[in-house]
């Protein structure tokens, strides 16, 4: 397994697809890991080159001591870039891996060729909430949160459609390390980047769901309002819109790289 080893922490990383094709950073959501892009990587590997990486305290990455910063996670993104040589790739970041490359494009713009920001705003949620669910993870653990995040993440259809698929996000999201978890809680709960948006100036696409109730189509018509000559697209998905719907995720990703493949 590769990591990119750095003096606090490593970071868990992992290169799939055509090596002369464009590479593209994959970022997580919270609560998940580099396999959340399964479906991705599975149906475009032909065509893109991929980097998926665990987002600190989150899969195989380092859990280092919270709380965590938006400006940690984003320079995670550049130390690992700087660590494999890349000088500038395309970033698509779903929900917290989505306001990680909104702080990489207010921040360090010239190492991206373009950004997707997926199912994400600039600030996300309020801090009762997230206080609430930080106290929930720490007197109960990771059990305590599975169900209220199961219906954040995924449509009532799809849930009952894919019983396998909510199993499987299920154990990923009860295996996390609650620190970890916690820590990136935290830099949630403090993020706020709204200020930001109108200095961006980069190749933008934001992806919706139609049925996201943490991260609604209001956030993402924000993004697109408020970022110069951003694009928007709304999928019939919920939160984790990559996973409920791959062939018009995937589609929209590679009509926004101007990648010429079957996206299914």
């Amino acid at each position: 397994m590769p990591f990119a080893q750095f003096s606090d922490r490593r970071i868990h990383y992992q290169l799939d697809g055509e090596p002369s094709a464009p590479l593209l950073v994959l970022s997580n959501s919270l609560g998940t890991d580099l396999h959340m892009w399964d479906a991705q990587v599975h149906s475009l590997a032909h065509k893109i080159q991929f980097l998926r990486y665990d987002t600190r305290g989150h899969g195989q990455s380092s859990v280092t001591l919270g709380p965590y910063s938006i400006e940690q996670l984003g320079q995670d993104v550049v130390n690992l870039l700087d660590y494999l040589g890349q000088d500038r790739v395309h970033f698509c970041g779903l929900s917290l891996g989505g306001l990680t490359g909104i702080w990489l494009a207010s921040n360090h713009s010239d190492r991206f060729h373009s950004f997707v920001f997926c199912n994400t705003a600039a600030k996300i949620g309020q801090a009762e909430t997230w206080n609430a669910r930080i106290d929930a993870v720490r007197s109960c653990g990771m059990q305590a949160i599975v169900d209220s995040v199961m219906e954040r993440w995924f449509s009532p259809q799809f849930r009952s459609s894919h019983p396998k698929a909510i199993a499987s996000m299920c154990n990923t999201l009860v295996t996390l390390p609650s620190d970890g978890y916690i820590g990136c809680c935290q830099a949630l709960r403090d993020t706020d980047l709204r200020p930001q948006l109108s200095s961006i100036r980069a190749r933008v696409l934001v992806i919706a769901g139609r049925h996201d109730a943490a991260t609604t189509p209001a956030d993402g018509e924000y993004l697109q309002r408020n970022i110069p000559d951003a694009q928007y697209v709304k999928l019939e998905a919920a939160h984790l819109s990559n996973i409920e719907d791959p062939p018009e995720f995937n589609s929209a990703l590679c009509q926004f790289l101007a990648i010429e493949t079957e996206a299914n």
